[in-house]
Order: C-alpha cells, then structure tokens, then sequence
C-alpha cells in the first residue's frame, strides 16, 4: 500500500514537471508571436516614415526611398507568414499545456486518494492490534 503511494506521488510530481515545460513552451511561443507583431509594426512605421519631403527632390532621393519602401513591404510581407505559422503555434502549445495541467490535476487526485486508502488502511489496521484476544485459558475461566 506504501508503495502505490509513493508510486502516484512520484507520478504527481512528474505530472508537474511536465505542466511546468509545457507551460514554459507556451509562454515561449506567445514572445515570440509578439516580437514578430513587433517587428512588423516597426517595419510599417518604417515605410511610414519614408514620405518624401516638401519641396524639390531629385530623381536619385525618390529611386532610393521607392527602394528601400519596397524592400520594407516585402520584409513585412514577409513576415505575415512567420506570424500565422507563430499564431498556430501558440495555438498548439496552449493546448498541450492545458493538456498537461489536466494530467497534473488528475494525477493529484489520484495521489490525494491513495494517501487516502492507505490512511484508512493504517487506521483499520491499528484499532484490530488493540482488541482485546481472548486465549482458551481466559475463555475457560468465564465458563
């Protein structure tokens, strides 16, 4: 009985360790879906900033902000796919940690029953050591 304790205790731990790396992937994911939000909304403010001045420009200026804005569009662009395969990702690790908690929870309910039965057990196992045994020469004196 001691040993299935011990076993769903360690089983319980394990249960938590894995929750707890589950959790952390999660939480891995999630940064680094909002780096890369980040980094878009930055290449956006980027191109944002290209406008062209007021006054006269020469043909060179507007070649090399056209340039770099396209080059700004495509990185951004670019990045449109890595934010749907990071978004699916989260999406994934979130349900592997939820997963992982449920196995953690039902593993300490097992764990809290077992020390149950076993307390029980040791319980019903004690009050039998204190009845009182009755040996043939005391039988024989009540008759």
């Amino acid at each position: 009985m001691k040993s299935l304790v011990a076993k769903r205790a360690r089983i319980t731990r394990v249960r938590g360790v894995q929750h707890l790396l589950a959790a952390s992937a999660a939480a891995q994911a999630e940064a680094q879906l909002d780096t890369l939000e980040n980094n878009q909304a930055k290449l956006a403010m980027l191109r944002d900033s290209l406008s062209v001045p007021a006054g006269t420009t020469t043909g060179a200026v507007l070649q090399n902000r056209g340039q770099l804005a396209q080059r700004l569009d495509s990185a951004r662009s670019g990045l449109a796919d890595a934010i749907v395969a990071a978004k699916a990702q989260v999406e994934a690790k979130g349900a592997e940690r939820l997963e992982a908690r449920q196995r953690q929870e039902s593993a300490a309910k097992l764990d809290q029953r077992a020390a149950q039965a076993l307390a029980e057990w040791t319980e019903a196992r004690l009050s039998a050591s204190f009845r009182p045994r009755f040996t043939r020469s005391s039988e024989q004196k009540d008759n």
